[in-house]
């Protein structure tokens, strides 16, 4: 596939990911289509050599697996990316009546967004609801393929300062207009009603969130750039899907996890704090017959790459980034690093990553924070709190992140492709922290 075509696919698996509900139906899409098998966290696990599985929390993270046929030096190596994004979460008590006959949706933010991006544009609904049917209660997908909403901006005229900076109250600035006159308070629980089939009554409950109508697509003179809602992290975890489905390796468990509630810090049930990953890794080990001795001694052989997207340098503001440790659009993975640990990256873990992509021939870039600006964080952190391994935090170069739309360069999605596919293909041998080998 050229670089276009992976952007196009990656497009349109960000349009099936309208919310972190989605993003794993996604995902589930992709590991069914390859013939993985579904292990319900409430059910007995039977694991075979060689066989691939996956599983599921909330249904909105997702972990799975690849047993290899030669574990004569048992480890996992395994990428971890989110399937959430920054929004707007419509709160229980949905509408706002007025001013006069307008109709507004009543919401909170999820998540660190560029709040001005989301103004002036078509917005929809997307999640889950709970239907019930008798004594029984179903979750279900929810996701409108209309234009539902929008947050119009107050015009100039009435707000000089606009274009000096202005700072929005979520309470005030932020609710979405649903109607002028037409609908009145109920309106969501019947359009959720009618769009599942259901009476309005069976609607019990709903986690929903605003999502963008504005379309991905590749685009620039030479379609060097790729622009969609959900690029951080969704850029990352189609990557490492993408390289783990592509990858075979029999002397390890090869994971993939994709995870909840990064955009919020994590402490989840279904998130990197919580215990989703070890639970996985403790079944795996049981599974196939090990003790505990046998898992605390193959974690400390594993590796994790966090994927999680990376500042590019901003064509107005390249003050913003560090002088040196910078990354560019279409410049290849990014690996990020900061001396307070918000990042796994150190000098082991780098090395082990480089060595990988000098062998695969992936351009690799380095990006660190200004050492007078604070930075974000990510989930390798976090999960390592729960099961400790070497891990490197790595992520794709991109423009305006936490915006409601955010650009990329259609280049990187295919250096991460092939630097994760080499990852989880080659056997990595680690010795404590005193070296390792490839092969």
């Amino acid at each position: 596939m050229t670089d276009a075509e992976v952007s196009g696919e990656l497009v349109d698996f960000v349009a099936s990911s309208p919310s972190m509900f989605h993003s794993a139906r996604t995902i589930v899409r992709y590991l069914d289509e390859a013939g993985f098998a579904f292990l319900p966290e409430g059910s007995r696990w039977e694991l075979e050599p060689g066989g691939s599985y996956y599983t599921t929390r909330n249904n909105s993270s997702v972990v799975a697996f690849r047993v290899g046929e030669e574990l004569d030096g048992y480890h996992f190596q395994l990428a971890a990316s989110h399937s959430d994004s920054p929004s707007f979460k419509v709160k229980s008590v949905p509408e706002l009546e007025g001013p006069g006959p307008y109709l507004r949706l009543n919401v909170e933010g999820y998540g660190g967004m560029i709040d001005y991006s989301w103004l002036d544009r078509p917005l929809s609904l997307a999640g889950r609801v709970m239907v019930q049917e008798g004594d029984s209660v179903r979750s279900e997908l929810f996701a409108p393929d209309r234009d539902l909403l929008l947050i119009p901006s107050v015009p100039v005229h009435m707000n000089r300062d606009v274009n000096d900076g202005y700072a929005f109250n979520h309470q005030v600035d932020l609710c979405p207009l649903a109607s002028a006159g037409e609908l009145g308070a109920g309106w969501l629980d019947q359009l959720v009603a009618d769009e599942l089939g259901v009476d309005v009554g069976q609607v019990l409950a709903r986690d929903l969130f605003l999502t963008n109508r504005v379309e991905g697509r590749v685009w620039g003179a030479t379609g060097e750039f790729v622009s969609a809602g959900h690029l951080d992290d969704l850029q990352c975890a189609f990557a490492s899907l993408k390289g783990f489905l592509a990858s075979a390796n029999p002397h390890d468990v090869s994971v993939y996890a994709c995870l909840d509630n990064e955009e919020v810090g994590s402490n989840t049930k279904q998130g990197a704090l919580s215990t989703l990953l070890r639970d996985v890794l403790v079944r795996v080990n049981a599974g196939l017959g090990r003790d505990g001795e046998e898992l605390a001694r193959a974690l400390a052989r594993s590796f994790m790459v966090s994927c999680d997207n990376a500042h590019a340098v901003h064509p107005n503001h390249p003050e913003k980034c560090d002088e040196a440790n910078r990354s560019w659009l279409n410049g290849g993975i990014v690996v990020k690093e900061a001396a307070n640990q918000s990042y796994t990256t150190d000098a082991f873990s780098r090395a082990a990553f480089l060595a990988i992509c000098r062998r695969a021939g992936v351009p690799v870039q380095c990006f660190a924070n200004r050492s007078d600006s604070r930075g974000g964080s990510t989930l390798g952190n976090l999960s390592n709190m729960q099961v400790s391994m070497h891990a490197v935090d790595v992520g794709l170069p991109q423009l305006a992140m936490h915006s409601a739309y955010e650009t990329a360069g259609v280049r990187d999605t295919v250096h991460a492709i092939r630097a994760l596919e080499a990852f989880y293909s080659c056997d990595l041998r680690i010795d404590g922290a005193d070296g390792f080998t490839l092969s």
